[in-house]
């Protein structure tokens, strides 16, 4: 999810009366439901971004010691400034909201298409969840309504309401995605006589009631759109090749960013563009395109391949 509704969920559980078990209690969840995105900081290097996030500061190593970390510096901040009120800073309960901030931020990064590594160092592999797009407006108009009815009103329970309301909204969010990928690999067995290679039922931004489709159909992705209200499946005319068994693809694929950018890719999809000396050689991720097999930009990694 993106980061301002990470934060909100940090805010809404302070104002919820989590904020009074410790002094800088709203500031320790809304920086713990933040701190795993640290690794923001790989924009700074060379590095392919996709193949780093959500990798080592999402894992259950970083869940496991990034709460102890973030406890610590805040003791480091409660005793430079000794309190003047109540409550006083307590660490263990610092150490718990530590807790509840980090894991509900992994939590939530997983119920995207994006997903998470959630077995790091100890493994690369990807968990998805499918339930949520990674910004939901939703969620942003839930939340913080009921943030900001709990500070003007200085009253807890519009933040708990908000967060029951959440909580309910995700959850049918989630039978809902079950759903639609049951009926979708029901379907494609009945027409095709197995089941798909691989396939998604993503959400879509501030559409709830649509999804979109992603078939891996061996040699071509078939696309297309899951409505619930007219329950409906639209497949769309034209399929996306893979383009994946041509000799200038194999080559690229030892290319460092290509191999670090297939770490996180779901559905590559190729293309190949003849330059002068060679061939560029582009990768993306079906999840990320812009319609009729074209990735967006910052979903795509390009090496040239010399020779005809």
């Amino acid at each position: 999810m993106d980061n301002l509704c990470h934060t909100l969920v940090g805010a809404a559980l302070g104002e919820a009366g989590f904020k009074r078990r410790t002094r800088f209690g709203s500031a320790t969840l809304m920086i713990a439901s933040n701190l795993p995105d640290i690794d923001v900081l790989v924009f700074a290097t060379g590095t392919p971004s996709v193949a780093f996030r959500r990798g080592w500061t999402h894992g259950i190593l970083a869940d496991a010691l990034l709460p102890p970390l973030l406890a610590g510096v805040m003791l480091f901040v409660a005793s430079r400034r000794p309190a003047t009120s109540a409550p006083s800073f307590k660490p263990m309960q610092a150490l718990l909201l530590s807790y509840i901030g980090v894991i509900l931020h992994v939590s939530m990064d997983l119920l995207n298409t994006y997903g998470v590594r959630l077995l790091m160092p100890f493994s690369q592999r990807w968990f998805y969840g499918d339930v949520l797009f990674i910004i939901d407006p939703w969620l942003w108009l839930v939340l913080g309504t009921g943030v900001g009815l709990s500070l003007r009103r200085r009253a807890a329970n519009w933040s708990r309401a908000s967060l029951v309301v959440a909580a309910a909204y995700v959850l049918a969010m989630l039978i809902a995605a079950r759903a639609a990928r049951a009926e979708m690999v029901d379907r494609w067995q009945q027409v095709e006589g197995q089941p798909p290679q691989a396939l998604m039922v993503g959400p879509i931004a501030v559409t709830p009631l649509q999804r979109q489709i992603i078939i891996d159909a061996g040699d071509r992705y078939e696309t297309g759109m899951f409505t619930w209200r007219p329950r409906n499946i639209r497949f769309d005319t034209d399929d996306v090749r893979k383009n994946d068994s041509d000799r200038r693809v194999a080559v690229a694929r030892t290319a460092p960013n290509i191999r670090a950018f297939l770490i996180w890719s779901r559905f590559p999809f190729w293309t190949v563009e003849p330059v002068e000396g060679g061939t560029r050689v582009t990768v993306g991720d079906m999840r990320f395109n812009g319609g009729r097999g074209v990735a967006l930009r910052n979903f795509t990694q390009s090496t040239i391949v010399r020779g005809p």
